[in-house]
């Protein structure tokens, strides 16, 4: 397909890897300081939350403090989750590395989150995964949304045809929003509707990217005759 250029988009909690219980501990070390005013975080907490925005996420956990207050308690939290999450990592879904290796050979990957800034960085410096990706875009580096980064990635590395890899609905509402097509994860923390391409393990996505890139193809040629 000459002048196409093909590529694949990333969310990164529930889809590359499980962080929630290494940022649980983190968060945990700044918050213990203020036990008196302030409630623990826990995992099952952090996995009902993670896909939301960094802003969202402050005002939906420490909701009952000062926004200044919430504001400098986050910031706190975030600032050492990213050094602690570099120096310890999370934990990868099987077959990730050699997926995205082999993927890397035909597709341009990036990864899209709505985490803070640095926190992308610091999941590539734990695993090694510099090398894997071409480009990546946080809502903490641009106060874009998902969407609104998802079409600043496609836009800025030339993609003709791109695909939106996550694992929740705001996932695909972001994807539909910056008009890619999604694949749902659907090892990870929620659920999309039952009718969108999904996976159940991250090894099967070579083959369901070939299937959406392909009726992609073939959209384009049906579209071109009938012009």
């Amino acid at each position: 397909m000459e002048g196409i250029k093909k590529g694949i988009l990333f969310d990164l909690d529930g889809t590359l890897w499980d962080s929630s219980e290494a940022v649980v501990m983190s968060w945990n070390e700044v918050l213990e300081k203020y036990e008196d005013t302030v409630r623990p975080a826990t995992v099952e907490w952090m996995q009902r939350l993670m896909g939301k925005t960094m802003l969202e996420i402050e005002n939906a956990f420490l909701d009952y403090l000062p926004p200044d207050r919430r504001h400098e308690v986050m910031q706190e939290c975030m600032d050492h989750e990213n050094e602690y999450i570099a120096e310890h990592g999370g934990i990868l879904f099987p077959d990730v590395r050699e997926t995205l290796a082999l993927l890397k050979k035909e597709y341009h990957l990036s990864v899209v989150s709505n985490c803070q800034e640095g926190y992308i960085p610091a999941f590539f410096k734990a695993h090694g995964m510099e090398d894997l990706f071409d480009d990546y875009e946080e809502y903490g580096r641009t106060g874009m949304k998902k969407a609104g980064n998802i079409r600043l990635v496609k836009e800025r590395n030339g993609l003709t045809h791109a695909v939106y890899l996550g694992d929740i609905l705001g996932d695909y509402e972001a994807a539909s929003e910056a008009g890619i097509s999604f694949i749902h994860a659907a090892y990870g923390y929620g659920q999309v509707p039952k009718e969108l391409p999904r996976i159940t393990r991250f090894c099967e996505l070579p083959e369901a990217a070939a299937k959406v890139f392909e009726r992609m193809h073939n959209q384009h040629q049906n579209c071109c005759r009938a012009n």
